[in-house]
């Protein structure tokens, strides 16, 4: 019998995702940096995301105690026009594609997010929002790929779309070998029309 035993804690965070459309326009403007970077370990596109809080490692009943006040929190919110726009890296090591459109709503969701999840006992690094999209990491003897890929994707812009959910996102991560994968735990509509 192979069964998988649940893990009593999972790692967490709370994020926004971009529509299909988005990220497939994005894939398109990244074939050539696919091509001429093998070696980098790129995300998977149905991983792509845009994290509002990182809440580390929780235990499960945890995360499901934050489920009831993330819905009201969504619920109170009107969906946010967002575009994916340009590129950079950090580290050279970590290459991203940047946020467009109304970032000061982003940051504002975002504030309110890391203050909901604080007033639930849980503790987050005090780090500013710098919104993005994680693409890809370098692998250790491999730092130039990031910043050639990043200056080839810098004038990328692409097309506005709407942020109509929020999302409590679990990972795989440091869980056996290959690739971190993210699933959903829930997620919520916004409320009101964009």
């Amino acid at each position: 019998m192979n069964e998988q035993i649940e893990a009593a804690t999972v790692r967490v965070f709370i994020a926004l995702a971009p529509p299909d459309e988005a990220k497939e326009e994005l894939a398109q403007a990244l074939r050539p940096a696919y091509d001429a970077y093998p070696g980098m370990r790129w995300n998977r596109i149905e991983d792509w995301h845009i994290t509002l809080a990182f809440l580390g490692e929780l235990p499960r009943p945890v995360a499901s105690l934050l489920q009831p006040p993330l819905a009201e929190l969504a619920a109170a919110h009107r969906p946010l026009h967002l575009a994916l726009h340009g590129s950079g890296h950090f580290d050279e090591r970590v290459l991203w594609s940047g946020i467009g459109g109304d970032v000061d709503g982003l940051r504002l969701l975002a504030g309110e997010v890391r203050t909901l999840v604080e007033q639930h006992g849980i503790a987050l690094t005090d780090r500013p929002l710098n919104p993005h999209l994680t693409l890809a990491r370098a692998r250790r003897d491999d730092t130039s790929s990031v910043v050639r890929a990043a200056a080839g994707l810098s004038a990328f812009s692409g097309q506005g779309w709407q942020a109509g959910r929020l999302h409590l996102v679990g990972s795989n991560y440091g869980r056996g070998p290959g690739p971190i994968r993210y699933r959903d735990i829930a997620s919520w509509p916004f409320g009101g029309t964009g």
